[in-house]
């Protein structure tokens, strides 16, 4: 069985939930490891023991420069590892990270994985989740990034010792591609898209209030996604678009109010464990992958649903 390498670009004693499953999936393999692009407290590296990693690597970095410095990093870990398995947030950057060094080493790179046997056979949903396929590296170290919610966040039976070291990199000074400004965005208590066990999303059907979506996803601790339709009328920002041309979400609950379900946002929430939706018109194309659907007014619908959620939570 080959040895696994997670890579993160930072990484906290509260980690996501999307990381918890990568640490998780690392500790099937023999000797998983972890490189990080920033410095890791003592209790982030206690975290990483709890699910079996031996060894850290770490490296942090103070210039303005974009992707070389996680380049580097991971490239070092790889090297000192020697890894068959590198494993990478499902995100654009590490998807990006895990192409250019997948070249770099000969190796291969699989996206969108649900799952990865010892012999590095990678499991995967294709077409909106209408098919399941397993693809193998033919050679090289293989690159994988693991799609949220696929397996279920699991520390081992007990800690091991973390060995860490820090990694000497080469100077970055003459990056082609700086950073010429950061903004953080606004802090959210919903859980993140991708990540979150319940998603809330609202389409044309809200005419423009996403009050009733925003309840009752706050109901149920859940995230608020959009169909492209609410995005492109500025009813929500762009970064809660679901679909084709958005993110993609596997939640264990998805519920869809007022989206038709058009096959461009079936496609980013088809592999949804389990589908409600709302909507007026009973032909719309959604209540064809719905678990259960409600012919209905969403503005009735789900002030009733977050009223009766709380009732019962009380």
């Amino acid at each position: 069985m080959p040895s696994a390498l997670v890579f993160f670009s930072e990484f906290s004693e509260a980690p996501s939930k999307a990381q918890r499953e990568l640490l998780t999936l690392a500790s099937g393999f023999e000797n998983p490891a972890v490189s990080v692009a920033s410095q890791v407290s003592a209790a982030a590296q206690e975290v990483l023991a709890s699910y079996g990693v031996v060894k850290l690597y770490t490296a942090s970095s103070e210039a303005q420069v974009f992707g070389e410095h996680e380049l580097s990093v991971l490239d070092a870990a790889l090297q000192a590892t020697g890894a068959g398995l590198v494993l990478l947030a499902n995100d654009n950057f590490s998807r990006e990270l895990g192409a250019r060094l997948a070249v770099r080493h000969n190796g291969a790179i699989i996206t969108d994985v649900i799952g990865i046997t010892g012999d590095l056979v990678a499991t995967k949903d294709e077409l909106a989740g209408s098919y399941s396929v397993q693809a193998k590296p033919t050679n090289g170290t293989l690159f994988a990034t693991l799609k949220p919610n696929s397996i279920e966040d699991a520390p081992a039976a007990a800690s091991v010792p973390l060995a860490v070291e820090e990694l000497a990199l080469e100077d970055s000074s003459d990056a082609k591609v700086r950073i010429a400004a950061a903004e953080a965005k606004a802090a959210s208590d919903r859980p993140a898209l991708t990540e979150a066990r319940v998603v809330v999303a609202g389409g044309r059907g809200v005419n423009g209030d996403f009050g009733p979506v925003e309840d009752l996803a706050d109901a149920l601790g859940a995230a608020v996604g959009a169909s492209r339709a609410a995005t492109d009328a500025g009813w929500i920002s762009h970064d809660a678009q679901i679909g084709q041309t958005g993110v993609t979400v596997a939640p264990q609950l998805y519920i869809s109010a007022g989206i038709s379900g058009a096959i461009q946002q079936k496609a980013g929430m088809q592999t949804s464990k389990f589908i409600i939706a709302i909507n007026k018109d009973v032909d719309a194309p959604v209540f064809e992958i719905a678990d259960l659907g409600i012919v209905g007014d969403l503005a009735k619908v789900l002030p009733q649903a977050a009223e009766e959620i709380r009732r019962r939570k009380a």
